[in-house]
């Protein structure tokens, strides 16, 4: 890999980017004790060349075996499944001897236990389906190991026949599980949930967010309903690199955090890793203004020229649009080059593919014959697509989890393999690049979600009324606002009272579940029709169409560019028509915020005349119109107008007002400077809170599991409810997940952060290294870069 780096440097485009070069050394694998297997499962996996388990392998058996749960946060490719199968296939097999646990529950002297893999996306349940389902067939006739998946995916008949046959391992998404299993467990699936005994939550890490806070309350009534039938699983959690894998592994299952068991050290064989730090220069004539040249275009050219020299290659980028649209200009430069060959193996991979063609690219890329693919995190989380030689990061992807997780698709075996991170003009991807040690030794951050969340827990406390009724005692399931919440349930007619010799129950009238949507915040859908071709290229959910296909908006769909002619909000089609534009969108809003009720307050530990507070909030934004920008240089070309409904947030979020003396500093100084008037001088105080807003919302993720979009924020020279300057930094999230409590918790630290990556910045005026935002929708007007600095310094110092 040397000799390619140095051969990047000899390419034409090479202008000094190459910031870092970053060896992270290769490691021997180290293998625990011999430990006993039941003969025929250490048959199929020596047939598969594993005669022994990695250390961290054997160390998570052992304590599943012993009856303990287990989070296992380790690395992408690390085998990590192997800990899970392993106990799965014993207790399904009736292994007692090795399971002492298993035979411990076992009445009888046999176990035959089911268990119940549960993964958030149907790719990794098609590929965990196949690697299982070929070690059962190796066991032979006889063995009791059934493997099925059950999604949304089948028919009805093709699920009846999976009841039917009762597998021991079965497969799931959460969502199946919330429609199809739970609501429907006494009558269609006592048999399976009597023997649960190992339940497998694959790539915890993604429960966080509204769709995190859904699953942790699925599977507290995956839990009640267990219990009902008598069993009491183990729990495999199975993490990305996170700070706190047994505090998230607990809150998503609600099993107590003492009962984990964590395995967080790696021990297989890995190859040397060569990370570059690719920072794209600034643009000519624009020296200091922190206005660089595409990360998209860096990336483009990097991926062009490692296939063209025959590594496979992926590119992970923040955006479906982005992917489809340089995986095409990447197919179109290499057919100029003469590689037809290499272009016809370049590909985009998103989430909005079909199932099929997600399926072709992922088996081409196992295979080897699909070269190069531009792709969305979709890729990111564990389905098998071998190792690949390189990996390309298209601007820093929001958190240290990620890009370790996405830098952990190159490599194959101990070879070695290449990883370039190309900086992005924002701020966390110019704060790494000046501080590549941060990301190389900082701690990783930490992963919420809030299953006790106020607009999301009342539906699945019907729906657990309806698979099996209420009690007083489910308080332990649903924490300690659950009694006001039944008895707000119980006023409107959602459950209903009943006494029995037992006590007070309560049960709900209908399925629920229907009305509980795990993955989005609003169900409606904006389909995008192609006018000219009369067909649906694509659904976006509604407030995402509100924002990428607004009339005027520019789209990008498999190779194709659309101009949105129209947006019919009433029948839910947005209608397209093929252009040839050369500029892109980026729409405006206003946005205000209401404080509904402070929850709890504290004094800044550096000023203890700040109060800093912690409140239910609403946030009310109006999508005003959109710019025009022009692709090659990002600078806007033209405004437009638009006329859609405002949208409203009902969440949490932390506020801290600026004290009068800041204030009044911020605005002298303003005035001080000889170009500024006094009039300019209050545009300049608020372009400081601005300024100051922005970038703690940047640097948010540094200690939080988030992406910088899942907070937001407002700064205001004048609040109605505290009536003087306010900064607020809210959850993106119906009634907050826990990203906001967490700032709160720490926000001294985060303004330290914050302070340090503005002041650093060696822009003159405030840059998107710095302090400008790509998601505001006030155009980044006013921004104070200097202010910013003045009012963080008179808070912490």
């Amino acid at each position: 890999m040397d000799e390619t780096v140095e051969w990047l440097r000899d390419r034409p485009y090479f202008d000094d980017q190459l910031q870092t070069h970053e060896i992270v050394a290769g490691r021997a694998a180290a293998f625990g004790d011999e430990i006993p297997l039941e003969s025929r499962l250490a048959s199929a996996l020596a047939d598969r060349g594993i005669d022994r388990l990695y250390a961290h392998q054997h160390r998570a058996v052992e304590a599943v075996r012993a009856g303990r749960n287990v989070v296992l946060s380790t690395p992408t490719a690390s085998g990590k499944s192997l800990a899970y199968t392993v106990p799965a296939f014993e207790r399904a097999m009736g292994a007692t001897a090795h399971d002492p646990a298993a035979a411990e529950r076992a009445d009888d002297g046999s176990t035959l236990g089911t268990a119940l893999y549960v993964a958030p996306q149907v790719a990794l349940v098609n590929d965990q389906e196949e690697t299982l389902s070929g070690l059962a067939d190796a066991l032979g006739f006889g063995s009791g190991v059934q493997v099925a998946q059950y999604t949304g995916r089948q028919s009805r008949s093709e699920k009846a026949a999976i009841r039917e046959r009762q597998p021991t391992v079965l497969l799931v998404t959460p969502d199946m599980l919330h429609y199809g299993i739970l609501p429907h467990a006494h009558r269609l699936w006592d048999w399976f949930f009597e023997r649960l005994s190992t339940v497998v939550v694959d790539e915890v890490h993604a429960y966080r967010g509204v769709f995190g806070s859904h699953v942790s309350l699925v599977l507290r009534r995956l839990g009640r309903v267990a219990e009902r039938f008598g069993a009491a699983p183990e729990y495999v959690c199975c993490s990305a690199t996170i700070r706190n894998p047994v505090e998230h592994a607990a809150t998503v299952t609600a099993q107590p955090a003492e009962s984990f068991v964590s395995v967080e050290t790696d021990t297989s064989a890995t190859g040397p890793r060569h990370w570059l730090f690719w920072n794209p220069p600034e643009h000519e004539g624009n020296e200091g203004t922190g206005r660089r040249r595409s990360s998209h275009t860096e990336s483009k050219r990097l991926f062009v020229d490692l296939v063209e020299r025959g590594y496979q290659t992926v590119v992970f980028c923040r955006s479906r649009q982005t992917a489809e649209r340089y995986a095409t200009d990447s197919a179109d430069e290499l057919r100029k080059r003469g590689a037809h060959e290499a272009a016809r193996g370049v590909g985009a991979y998103q989430a909005a593919l079909t199932d099929e063609r997600r399926a072709e690219i992922e088996a081409g890329l196992k295979s080897g014959e699909t070269r190069g693919v531009w792709s969305t995190n979709a890729l990111e989380l564990g389905v098998d697509i071998g190792g690949l030689d390189c990996v390309i990061l298209d601007g820093y992807p929001g958190t240290r989890m990620s890009a370790f997780q996405q830098a952990g698709r190159a490599g194959r075996g101990t070879d070695p393999a290449l990883v370039v991170l190309v900086g992005g003009e924002d701020q966390l991807d110019q704060y790494f690049m000046r501080h590549p040690d941060a990301f190389f030794e900082g701690d990783p951050e930490r992963a919420v979600t809030n299953p006790e969340n106020d607009q999301l827990a009342p539906g699945h406390v019907r729906s657990a009324a309806s698979e099996n009724w209420l009690s007083t005692d489910d308080e332990r399931w649903f924490g300690e606002s659950f009694p006001d919440l039944v008895s707000h349930l119980e006023s409107t007619g959602d459950l209903q009272r009943r006494s029995t010799a037992d006590g007070t129950r309560w049960t709900t009238d209908g399925a629920p579940q229907q009305d509980v949507h795990l993955r989005t915040i609003d169900d409606r859908s904006i389909r995008l029709l192609d006018t000219r071709r009369d067909e649906v290229v694509a659904e976006l959910p509604f407030e995402d169409a509100l924002r990428d296909a607004h009339r005027g908006a520019v789209y990008h769909h498999q190779g194709r560019k659309y101009e949105v002619r129209d947006l019919n909000l009433d029948q839910r089609v947005a209608e397209l028509e093929p252009t040839w534009a050369d500029y892109y969108t980026r729409t405006l809003h206003d946005k205000t915020i209401t404080v509904e009720r402070d929850l709890t307050g504290k004094r800044l530990a550096t000023r203890d005349d700040v109060p800093v507070r912690f409140a239910e909030v609403t946030m009310r934004k109006q999508i005003t119109g959109f710019e025009r920008k022009d692709a090659r240089t990002g600078q806007t070309i033209g405004e437009e107008e638009l006329d859609v409904p405002e949208t409203s947030l009902r969440t949490r979020g932390l506020y801290f007002t600026v004290p009068a003396d800041v204030e009044s500093a911020m605005r002298e100084s303003a005035h001080d400077d000889g170009e500024r008037d006094s009039v300019a001088a209050s545009g300049d105080f608020d372009g400081g809170i601005h300024a100051a807003e922005h970038g703690m919302i940047a640097m948010f993720p540094t200690t939080v599991l988030c992406d910088r979009r899942d907070v937001g924020g407002l700064s205001t020279p004048m609040h109605p409810h505290t009536g003087v300057p306010t900064i607020f930094i809210y959850d993106g999230y119906p009634g907050g997940v826990g990203l906001a409590r967490s700032g709160y918790e720490d926000v001294e630290a985060l303004m330290e952060t914050t302070r340090e990556m503005i002041r650093e910045c060696p822009c003159e005026s405030g840059c998107p290294a710095c302090v400008q935002s790509p998601h505001c929708g006030n155009a980044n007007d006013p921004l104070d870069e200097r202010l910013a600095v003045q009012l963080l310094d008179g808070l912490l110092d």
